[in-house]
């Protein structure tokens, strides 16, 4: 069967912004009467060429084609003027207005004097039977319709132009299993009309339901492209996180005997927490001096399953106890009156004040915990900002010198001095080691070995499962924003078999790969 020429093609486009290269002469191609995934972990470059098609970055160099010629995009109008439509994970819809009022906007049908609105809630009307939706009200409020249907009616809208490209980023990320079977109901009527899909999504097995070609990026590189039936699993897992399967299964643990007792009373433990749209309700366990790994791929559920720990957000179902006792976290400041410390996994936005000096960022979070009211002593603060920046030999030795010139390493140091100086029990590390060079990761994975040593609890979370495997005694294994596993570390444990849990089919496989290696029945 010979293959159709392609609708949009990328030729070895780089996006350089300053200090990292987004994109590096990536190639990628969209046919028409296709849905082709684009996959990678975070900061593969994903969004980056997502918003070069949408002409809202231009490219430095290289060549975007549509139908065969070259196009320079300077916009979404530029894009949608070639036939390229874009819907973002959030609705980007005026729910004042009704359905066709949406459907049609920037649109409408005009007459004599204004817009027609009979023949425009026809045309709208027409716009959504297309799509198997003639079934809604046109002149209905927006507002009174499901999240999943105004997914559908945004469709709808990128629809009426007749673009032959349609960009669907995250799409899905709200929707539960039903509302997502309709979505791809629809996106499978476009397909078969001939419509190119570019679908953007971290649930690995929405990714195998509905593509029919997927591509990799990696580090802003292209890594391959492949269809579907020629990719398991496990292999697209390990082309994500540049790993091949050999490398993956030599990836062992280095503990070589679990001699934590979990007797004990959990420093922190919680039956069924969850939050709609986020988690699926999750039981958890933490031991004292405990080092729990959370795995999983991009948008696995980690950072979300942390965040509730914290508080930072609101769980919406589920018991917390700690230390034995029943325990309300349900804000920042409740977890860290619980002894409970998050430091996050974007250090940029949500860690760092880069105009504060060292001495101020180290000093927010104990502040915060004993109220702005209640100044803490100057003398405190020398004496805790000297021993965290010693013992993390934080460079340059300047607690004044403001905290964005310094590397990402010693900014990370920082954050973790931070968090230490409240004197938690359980201190929650979500990515600590991205974007630092060699020397500040050695440095932050041995300080967690030490911190657990001195009896405090620890989750560590991290995208390189080499560092989840060789540094926990007990991993927490999520996938498509729930739990689908856990082990007890040990010399059995690799990141083959991690893997090859988070790459199941089904959560009942996975739940059973877990079960076997924790009873050691995989060899």
């Amino acid at each position: 069967m010979t293959e159709s020429p392609p609708i949009v093609e990328v030729r070895g486009a780089s996006i350089t912004f300053p200090g990292v290269k987004a994109l590096d002469e990536v190639n990628f191609r969209l046919l028409p009467g296709e849905v082709h995934t684009l996959m990678g972990e975070n900061g593969a470059g994903k969004s980056t060429l997502i918003k070069a098609l949408t002409g809202v970055y231009q490219i430095d160099s290289g060549d975007i084609l549509v139908f065969g010629e070259k196009r320079h995009l300077t916009g979404t109008a530029s894009a949608q003027a070639a036939g390229i439509s874009t819907v973002y994970q959030e609705v980007n819809l005026c729910t004042n207005l009704t359905i066709g009022e949406n459907v049609m906007l920037g649109h409408e049908v005009h007459g004599l004097v204004g817009i027609n609105w009979r023949k425009t809630h026809a045309r709208a009307k027409e716009a959504l039977a297309a799509m198997g939706l003639g079934h809604l009200d046109t002149r209905a409020p927006l507002s009174s319709i499901s999240l999943a249907l105004q997914q559908l009616v945004a469709i709808s809208r990128a629809m009426v132009t007749d673009s032959k490209v349609l960009i669907l980023d995250e799409p899905t990320s709200s929707l539960d299993a039903a509302e997502v079977e309709v979505l791809f109901t629809v996106m499978r009527r476009l397909r078969d009309q001939g419509v190119a899909i570019l679908f953007v999504s971290h649930f690995l097995d929405q990714v195998y339901a509905i593509s029919d070609r997927i591509t990799v990026l990696r580090n802003g590189r292209f890594v391959g492209e492949y269809l579907k039936r020629e990719l398991d699993r496990t292999q697209l897992i390990s082309k994500m996180i540049g790993k091949d399967l050999d490398a993956l299964r030599a990836l062992g643990s280095n503990r070589q005997v679990d001699v934590r007792d979990r007797t004990q009373t959990p420093v922190y433990a919680a039956e069924g927490i969850g939050r709609k749209g986020a988690l699926a309700p999750t039981d958890i366990e933490i031991h004292k001096g405990e080092v729990v790994g959370f795995a999983g791929l991009l948008g696995a559920g980690r950072t979300e399953l942390a965040r509730l720990i914290f508080g930072a957000d609101r769980a919406d179902s589920g018991v917390v106890h700690v230390k034995g006792k029943k325990a309300n976290i349900a804000s920042p400041v409740a977890g860290l009156g619980h002894h409970v410390a998050y430091s996050t996994e974007n250090r940029r936005d949500d860690g760092i004040i880069g105009d504060l000096s060292v001495r101020e960022n180290i000093m927010l979070a104990v502040q915060a915990k004993r109220g702005w009211l209640r100044r803490v002593p100057a003398r405190e603060v020398d004496r805790l900002v000297k021993t965290y920046m010693e013992r993390f030999s934080v460079r340059p030795n300047d607690p004044d010198r403001p905290i964005r010139l310094l590397s990402g390493g010693n900014q990370q140091k920082v954050l973790l001095g931070r968090w230490l100086a409240t004197e938690p029990d359980l201190l929650l590390l979500d990515e600590p080691t991205r974007g630092i060079d060699v020397g500040a990761k050695a440095d932050i994975q041995e300080a967690v070995a030490e911190l657990a040593e001195g009896g405090m609890s620890v989750v560590f979370i991290s995208s390189e499962l080499e560092e989840v495997v060789r540094l926990s005694e007990r991993i927490v294994i999520l996938k498509d924003h729930e739990k689908v596993g856990e082990v007890v570390n040990g010399p059995d444990v690799t990141a083959e078999r991690i893997v090859s849990i988070i790459a199941a089919e089904t959560e009942e496989k996975a739940e059973a790969q877990a079960e076997a290696l924790a009873e050691g029945e995989i060899s």
